[in-house]
């Protein structure tokens, strides 16, 4: 198994973001990877959802007391690929490492909670989006699909992620163990610093991590974030807010095969974990378990998955085309070619053009014949 992958360093990454300010997150986020690849680190994990920051404010007041806030949050979300996945990545590359970070992606009017993956030479080369947004976080983020469950066969080895209480999702936990994750980037919100939750929510992250290490016998490098006052002073108007939402909060630490905690954890405060990551420490565990083979009985329990990316729009006509936005440009090609088969009558050419109007749609707006197209035969182009 670790024969193909040497020992490698793993950092996580516990910050708070400059809350709602996507370029001087995206300047902060830079420079703690080149902090972290100072330290050696070869895969540097952020927290759920750093650039812009985590939607606290669903959780502060009503919609329409937030609607102000949620406005500010999506226009500070990022469309992925963009020019700040660019920064990022050309910051990975520089450091040669690999980062995963989590994201509010901006996908026209909707705003998804996900998780990229860059490589150590710039590339995004995965997004994960999450499945199912916990509870008021569904009145902010939508939801992901089966397409965004995946392993990545890495030069680290083979690495995946989940955001937050997805870590309660026992079925997709079991989906990744099945496609052979040997590294987990579990990134989360810091929540210990919500009153009622200071206890509950670090015994949940810890519970879930470890207990992911241990049944997928795969390394875990679990991040949350941390609030600092900046984030509070936006987000806290009332007594009852500021007494409900403080600074601090954070429970990171990377967890070997098993579930021991070799570095970590780390709470209330930014900071950066780092340990080596030798996957030879799976096989520890491979004698005495494997939850998707020799310890499984797929004759009587089986999980099925369903891999399809969710669309709005089905094409009818051509069930396998979506339409997209048409350019000029491309209807001006089909005009030429609608034009070169009335001239030439040729048939393979005539069969041809019919099926690329069933592709882009029976309804495709009309060029002038004028501008881009072939003249008639016989007219002034003849």
């Amino acid at each position: 198994m670790s024969t193909n992958y040497g020992p490698f360093v793993a950092a996580a990454v516990q910050a708070a973001p400059v809350y709602l300010d996507t370029d001087q997150t995206v300047q902060k986020t830079i420079g703690l990877i080149e902090e972290a690849a100072r330290k050696d680190a070869q895969l540097i994990v952020f927290p759920e959802s750093f650039i812009p920051g985590y939607p606290y404010f669903a959780w502060l007041g009503t919609p329409m007391w937030s609607h102000g806030l949620f406005k500010r949050w999506f226009a500070a979300s990022i469309e992925v690929p963009g020019p700040e996945t660019e920064a990022l990545g050309a910051a990975a590359r520089r450091a040669n490492a690999y980062v995963v970070i989590g994201v509010t992606e901006r996908d026209g009017n909707t705003a998804y909670n996900s998780l990229l993956f860059i490589d150590n030479e710039g590339r995004l080369i995965g997004k994960h989006r999450k499945l199912m947004p916990t509870h008021v976080e569904r009145t902010v983020w939508g939801m992901g699909d089966g397409s965004d469950l995946f392993v990545l066969d890495t030069k680290l080895g083979r690495m995946s992620g989940l955001i937050c209480w997805e870590h309660t999702m026992d079925l997709v936990r079991h989906s990744l163990y099945a496609m052979g994750e040997q590294i987990h980037c579990g990134v989360w919100v810091g929540f210990s610093n919500v009153t009622g939750w200071e206890e509950l929510f670090n015994m949940s992250t810890e519970l879930s991590s470890r207990y992911h290490a241990h049944v997928g016998e795969c390394w875990v490098i679990n991040v949350q974030n941390t609030s600092d006052q900046h984030t509070a002073d936006i987000l806290c108007e009332t007594d009852y807010q500021k007494e409900w939402f403080k600074p601090g909060g954070g429970w990171s630490a990377i967890i070997a095969p098993g579930g021991p905690i070799v570095a970590g954890p780390l709470t209330d405060e930014e900071g950066i974990l780092t340990a080596t990551v030798d996957l030879d420490g799976i096989l520890d565990m491979a004698h005495w378990h494997d939850a998707v083979g020799h310890y499984s009985r797929p004759d009587v329990l089986q999980l099925t998955i369903n891999r399809d990316k969710r669309q709005t729009l089905h094409d009818v006509t051509n069930p396998g085309a979506l339409r997209q936005p048409r350019s000029a440009e491309g209807l001006r090609s089909l005009e030429q070619l609608k034009s070169r088969a009335l001239q030439t009558g040729d048939p393979e050419l005539v069969r041809l053009t019919e099926d690329l109007e069933r592709e882009i749609g029976a309804d495709a707006p009309q060029l002038p014949s004028g501008e881009g197209a072939l003249a008639p035969a016989g007219g002034a182009g003849a």
